[in-house]
């Protein structure tokens, strides 16, 4: 298959000779769109994606102008297969630039068990991690360009599995000793990908020495921000964020049938959205700056599901739309192109492995992409501009989700209940 670059900025000259390049030089980057990847097909990551679905999903995402992806752990061959498929596709195609975010998982000691040890880490199991990540990005230092140490691993809410600082600044620190030692490129740079809160954005528990000498360490600080599970939460703004204008006969939130009287109801809720993330991005700078550094901060992660039968849905926050999570999309990284932050939007594609038992689980449809590869309404106007000509998932040609309705589409969508109207 030709490799489409239809709609797509072609990249400018100095960023032409890819080995060259530096995360500095990445990051911030508003033509380089950043994009969290898992490529998961079935309900078990078992059934790894095999290399040529994987290219097949990276060549959907680099005709929306995606130039950096974001990986998670190296358990599986999926971070591996990722960086190595990239590989092969840019010898096959001189055009294509892409690069990635290696993901490392760092666990407590007896994490996922009755007791998680939270005073202490799986050292054996992190230590696999950071020397697979290592061995890989000395393999392919002009493709990854970033390690992360854990995944939201310092947040106290990921109560199965969280350590202290204090063990994500070992192994940060083992990792910047590697490069200044020249075993990786000092182009290469190391940070750890969590929750605001973990960054010092949150209350005083997280605020130690620890906290201040990784902030140190790191070379930049990638966090993460999620205003629709704060619809739940932190619901609190998101009650408060709208007025009681549309409502039905029975004086609860009505189901709208204009794509412009929807937006007009549902605006006011995701300006709130975008704002809380802005804050909590402020928040997070706030606190660095009070510790006297200075470091580049990055939204890691954020995302916004379309779909949900639970705390986000029709009898919950009333969030979970493809309309809400094209508007969330639209804003946040609008912001943070005018800001110069790179944003990991999560996902690229329906992941269904993460929640086997419950198939409308919200975690199974932050997804850009639907499972089959049709495109959200957040993607709609880039299939109209003719983006994915030519390509394809799993054999299947890519189409707007609702067969392009709008009308369809709107059925699905239910405006917020306001503070009015939530406690009547």
């Amino acid at each position: 298959m030709a490799l489409l670059l239809v709609g797509c900025k072609e990249p400018s000259e100095q960023h032409m000779d890819a080995s060259s390049l530096s995360a500095s030089e990445i990051l911030g980057k508003t033509d380089y769109l950043a994009m969290s990847y898992g490529g998961y097909r079935t309900k078990s990551r078992e059934d790894q994606p095999t290399m040529a679905q994987i290219q097949e999903d990276l060549r959907l995402m680099h005709a929306m102008g995606v130039r950096v992806v974001r990986t998670y752990n190296m358990q599986f061959d999926h971070a591996p297969n990722v960086v190595k498929a990239i590989d092969g596709l840019k010898k096959e195609h001189p055009e294509f630039e892409m690069y990635v975010m290696l993901g490392t998982w760092i666990d407590c000691a007896q994490a996922w068990t009755a007791q998680p040890d939270h005073t202490k880490q799986n050292e054996s199991a992190n230590q696999i991690e950071i020397e697979k990540a290592v061995a890989l990005a000395v393999q392919y230092p002009d493709i990854i360009k970033i390690i992360a140490v854990g995944n939201e691993a310092m947040v106290h809410w990921a109560a199965q599995y969280f350590v202290a600082p204090s063990v994500i600044l070992n192994w940060v620190k083992h990792l910047q000793n590697l490069k200044e030692n020249n075993v990786l490129s000092k182009d290469l740079w190391i940070t750890s990908s969590d929750n605001f809160a973990s960054w010092g954005g949150g209350g005083a528990e997280y605020h130690n020495a620890d906290l201040t000498a990784l902030i140190e360490a790191v070379d930049y600080i990638s966090m993460h921000t999620y205003p629709f599970h704060d619809t739940h939460y932190n619901a609190q703004y998101w009650y408060n964020a709208g007025l009681a204008e549309h409502l039905d006969s029975n004086n609860k939130p009505a189901t709208l049938t204009t794509l412009e009287t929807e937006k007009k109801a549902i605006q006011p809720f995701m300006d709130a959205a975008v704002a809380l993330s802005r804050a909590q991005f402020n928040q997070v700078q706030a606190y660095v700056k009070g510790l006297g550094l200075d470091k580049p901060i990055h939204v890691g992660e954020t995302g916004w599901s379309s779909s949900s039968d639970g705390f986000f849905g029709p009898t919950g926050s009333r969030a979970a739309d493809e309309l809400k999570q094209a508007m969330y999309y639209e804003g946040l990284m609008g912001w943070c192109r005018d800001q110069k932050v790179s944003c990991f939007f999560f996902e690229a594609f329906d992941e269904q492995w993460k929640s086997t038992a419950n198939p409308s689980d919200p975690e199974n449809h932050f997804g850009l992409f639907a499972l089959d590869g049709s495109a959200k309404y957040a993607l709609w106007s880039e299939v109209d501009q003719g983006f994915f000509d030519g390509l394809s998932r799993d054999g299947q040609p890519i189409r707007k989700t609702f067969g392009g309705d709008i009308n369809l589409l709107l059925e699905t969508v239910l405006v917020p209940e306001s503070q009015t109207t939530k406690h009547p």
